[in-house]
């Protein structure tokens, strides 16, 4: 366990998802598995160390399991559909089932190749990966304190966010204790019988949870807005829209070879009207906000983090991108490259800069 001081204030909420969405990033700029498992390994010491007792920091390991069902499922489609990778070194040898003329190109059986399968394996492992940084975030991040961060045009959609985000945690909880109280009684919890006995519970449950938030949030006025003038609210739409449309526009452009130019200006123009447009929509949604998260020192180093990983990951591939894309016609051992990885390792940062969960009472 890193040493630092106890009970520091808490980090704010946005530093977590722009640390966690930098190494998400920098996954998705690779299909190294070396790389991507140090991804997986950096995130989960990091929850490791910073997450507190908390319904939501529990989620991580359900995100975990997430990300192991869709590498399997991803190895199971290559295995069953085929792959366009050719390849020499035969695994097995399926019986195939002969497919009508409309469906050429997809194959049911057939010749199982070491080549497929180890290109699903690296596809497969970077979208678990991501799954993996998402998760991290969910674990360490307060989504009632990320819910006071966001501006007011975002409040209502921030509101469901968080519910559902909030309801998840007692919805397993519940299921967990319902199956503990049948193995007590004796009554199987597994099974067809078992899911009907303990879902209908936990269904009602939810039901009763929602009913219960929604009086609670229209006794409080949950979804009134003020007045604003037309031209204001005419802005807003442009504004917004017009952004929305120039931020699409310019990531296309950095996507693409041929929009290299105008790419980043067009993003830069999309994001500035599009903030502009949400802050003149939180006019609509007055409201003040007790005691708010103070973005300090320690969340520009942890945010930081994050960005600069994916940042030097972009710079690595545009460098080197045989280094983050292992070949595999034919099979060839990946290796680490030093740049990317330690790129990686700054998403350390945080278990050092972050402050350390107050102990309890």
């Amino acid at each position: 366990m890193v040493s630092r001081p106890r009970g520091g204030p808490a980090l704010h909420p946005g530093a977590w998802w722009l640390w966690s969405l930098g190494l998400a990033t920098a996954a998705t700029r690779t299909t190294n598995p070396l790389l991507l498992a140090l991804l997986v390994t950096v995130s989960g010491y990091v929850v490791a160390v910073c997450r507190t007792a908390t319904p939501w920091s529990r989620s991580y390991s359900a995100f975990v399991k997430l990300a192991l069902a869709v590498l399997v499922i991803r190895l199971v489609f290559a295995v069953v559909l085929g792959s366009p990778i050719p390849g020499t070194h035969t695994v097995l040898t399926l019986p195939e089932i002969p497919l009508p003329d409309w469906a050429q190109g997809i194959r049911l059986g057939g010749r199982v190749t070491a080549e497929s399968l180890v290109f699903a394996l690296y596809d497969g492992l970077r979208l678990a990966t991501l799954l993996v940084c998402v998760g991290a975030a969910n674990s360490l991040a307060n989504p009632a304190r990320l819910l006071k961060s966001l501006p007011g045009a975002l409040y209502e959609v921030g509101v469901a966010v968080v519910v559902a985000l909030t309801f998840a945690p007692h919805l397993v909880a519940d299921v967990r204790r319902l199956r503990a109280a049948r193995r007590l009684r004796g009554r199987p919890d597994r099974g067809l019988r078992g899911l009907l006995q303990v879902g209908l519970p936990v269904l009602e449950g939810a039901l009763e949870r929602s009913v219960a938030l929604a009086a609670a949030m229209d006794a409080r006025g949950f979804g009134r807005t003020a007045e604003v003038p037309p031209a204001v609210r005419r802005t807003t739409g442009a504004l917004t829209l017009g952004g929305l449309l120039g931020v699409c526009a310019g990531t296309y452009g950095l996507l693409t070879a041929e929009g290299g130019i105008y790419g980043l200006p067009v993003l830069l123009a999309g994001l500035a009207a599009a903030l502009a447009g949400l802050r003149l929509g939180g006019r609509r949604s007055p409201r003040t906000r007790y005691r708010p998260d103070v973005w300090g020192a320690r969340a520009w180093l942890v945010a930081g983090s994050g960005i600069a990983a994916a940042a030097l990951m972009a710079l690595s591939g545009a460098h080197d991108p045989t280094a983050l894309h292992p070949g595999v016609v034919p099979l060839t051992a990946p290796e680490l490259p030093l740049l990317p990885a330690a790129a990686v390792l700054l998403g350390l940062l945080p278990a050092f800069a972050a402050p350390a969960p107050k102990e309890p009472a």
